[in-house]
C-alpha cells in the first residue's frame, strides 16, 4: 500500500513512459532495477536524475533492495559527473510527498552538479530543540526500530 497518495492515473506516470521507451530521453546509465537520465530542467549541466524503473510513488513504497539500488546507481552517476564536468560540489537530492516537494510521483533521485552562486538554495530554519526533546525522539525511533 502507497504511503503517499500518487497523484498520477494508472499508465500516465510520465517515467514509468520514460522507462518503457514510450518518451525519448537522453539515457545516461542503465541495469536492471534503475535508469538513470539527463533532468530535462537542468539546473547545470550534468543534472542527472535517477529513476527507479519499477513504478513505486515514493522511497518509502520501495523495497529496501531497490532503495539500495537507487542509491548505488547515484553513486555511480555521481562519480561520474564530478570526473566529466569537474563541479566543485555536488547535491543529491530524493523528495516524498507534495509537503516534501516531490513534484513527480515517481521514486528518483537528483544528481545536481553544484557550483558557486548556481542559485540553488537548500536552506531551512534550525529550530534547536533542547537536547532532551532529542532524545526522546531518539528513543521513540529506536523503540520502533528494534521491533
Amino acid at each position: 500500500m502507497p504511503h503517499f497518495i500518487d497523484p498520477s492515473p494508472p499508465g500516465s506516470c510520465i517515467f514509468c513512459k520514460l522507462v518503457a521507451g514510450q518518451i525519448p530521453s537522453a539515457r545516461v546509465y542503465e541495469d536492471e532495477q534503475t535508469l538513470a537520465f539527463m533532468d530535462l530542467g537542468q539546473v547545470n549541466p550534468g543534472h542527472v536524475l535517477v529513476a527507479l524503473k519499477r513504478h513505486a510513488a515514493t522511497l518509502l513504497d520501495c523495497t529496501p533492495d531497490e532503495a539500495a539500488a537507487l542509491m548505488r546507481t547515484a553513486h555511480t552517476v555521481a562519480h561520474a559527473v564530478k570526473q566529466v564536468f569537474q563541479p566543485p560540489g555536488l547535491t543529491l537530492l530524493q523528495a516524498n510527498g507534495k509537503e516534501g516537494d516531490q513534484t513527480v510521483f515517481h521514486v528518483h533521485m537528483h544528481v545536481v552538479p553544484r557550483h558557486a552562486h548556481d542559485g540553488i538554495a537548500l536552506s531551512w530554519p534550525r529550530k534547536e530543540p533542547p537536547f532532551e526533546v532529542l532524545q526522546g525522539y531518539a528513543a521513540q525511533l529506536g523503540q520502533h526500530l528494534s521491533k
